[in-house]
């Protein structure tokens, strides 16, 4: 045994030890009319083994959600692991940001060596056949039940949050609409994004409305697909094919669920979650040379790269303008193009890892982020957000 190996497991048994993200991958995404979500989940899961060159043996740890009676039991079975490390969270899109955060945490204390995070959906494929109609609440039970009557649907939450920030802080629908418009120019580089063609302000403004303010382009694109994602601890690096990517900092947090709980529309649960992140990573906002958010509306990016730190609170409006979150701006954001525009197949969370990934090992293509000077970036941030923010689950990623 090396000297490192032995290193590694010393600090495995001190709660110490280091956690990569070993590879990445995704499904078949998009349009994916002959699939199901089962067989994504499967087909992401061989093509994360294959990127990062481990066996499947080598798996003892796993985490799922959104498929199955029994997640992640069902998957796990289906794909033929018998883990002995499980996560089935489940908050929305927030979630696997939450699960790598668990996964990273068990993985450091030696409690497992390798942990899956696997997502797959048809939900786009599903709603085109008539498997499924279109979901516009989560439900009616429990505190949810005083607001569904009144017609108070997901998109309506998001909306009303929107107009609350405008109201309170002069936004203006032009820069929400700039968000969108700059999502499609990173997805325009991106040869995996469902939608590339370019659109303007007045392509957003002019669409039909879907919840006041939102129009149609202000929301987040309906597509099948699914990735993966393999954590591992630090002694497994050396036998890996690509170059680790270290989980240096998470945190996450919940904030509501009645939209009359929530004490401040402007205000994500990302300012508590960002803020653990950064702090448990030992570096600022400031240092980052981009970020991957959830985007299922455009709102969503504003309010949570206030609430990271990236803009102070009521100056997201001024900070989206003039293409700053393009490839090539000061702080790019969802350079595969986001969920407005690359895909959206559900809780898109795993994704933003995935992405984030990639970058930070330089194997982004076109839309490769680089640093001042044309080196690869260092540092990622992200963070995901579910149901109607009321969570949020936000990572600090480094390159090794």
């Amino acid at each position: 045994m090396s000297q490192g190996s032995r290193s590694a497991r010393e600090r495995s048994r001190t709660g110490s030890r280091k956690v990569a993200v070993v590879g990445v991958a995704l499904s078949d995404c998009g349009r994916v009319d002959d699939a199901t979500p089962y067989a994504l989940h499967a087909q992401a899961a061989r093509r994360v083994l294959a990127d990062c060159g481990l066996p499947r043996h080598a798996i003892d740890g796993f985490a799922s959600a959104g498929l199955g009676t029994l997640a992640p039991a069902e998957v796990a079975d289906y794909l033929g692991l018998r883990p002995t490390w499980v996560d089935s969270t489940s908050v929305g899109g927030a979630t696997w940001e939450v699960m790598a955060a668990h996964a990273a945490d068990a993985i450091a204390a030696g409690h497992a060596r390798a942990v899956l995070l696997v997502y797959g959906s048809t939900a786009r494929a599903d709603l085109k056949t008539g498997r499924r109609t279109a979901n516009l609440s989560f439900g009616t039970r429990g505190p949810l039940q005083f607001e569904t009557p009144y017609g108070h649907t997901l998109i309506a939450k998001y909306a009303m949050a929107a107009r609350r920030h405008m109201h309170q802080y002069g936004t203006t629908l032009p820069q929400l609409a700039e968000i969108a418009v700059q999502a499609r120019a990173n997805a325009a580089r991106n040869p995996e994004a469902m939608y590339r063609a370019p659109v303007t302000v007045d392509d957003v403004l002019s669409g039909p409305v879907i919840a006041d303010p939102f129009t149609k382009l202000h929301c987040c694109i309906r597509s099948d697909g699914g990735c993966a994602v393999l954590l591992a601890a630090e002694d497994y690096v050396a036998d890996t094919a690509t170059a680790p990517v270290w989980v240096l900092g998470s945190g996450s947090a919940v904030s509501h669920t009645a939209m009359s709980e929530w004490e401040d529309f402007t205000v994500s649960p990302a300012a508590v979650s960002g803020r653990a992140a950064f702090a448990r990573a030992g570096v600022s906002p400031a240092d980052i040379d981009f970020a991957e958010i959830y985007d299922a509306f455009t709102y969503m990016t504003l309010v949570t790269l206030e609430d990271l730190g990236f803009c102070p609170k009521g100056e997201g409006g001024a900070f989206v303008e003039k293409g700053r979150l393009t490839i090539d701006g000061e702080l790019p954001v969802n350079t595969d193009g986001g969920g407005l525009s690359a895909c959206h197949p559900g809780m898109r969370g795993l994704f933003l890892l995935v992405e984030a990934v990639r970058q930070l090992r330089g194997e982004a293509g076109e839309r490769q982020v680089r640093r001042a000077g044309g080196g690869l970036p260092e540092l990622a941030v992200a963070s995901g957000t579910g149901g109607w923010f009321c969570s949020s689950g936000t990572l600090v990623l480094g390159r090794g």
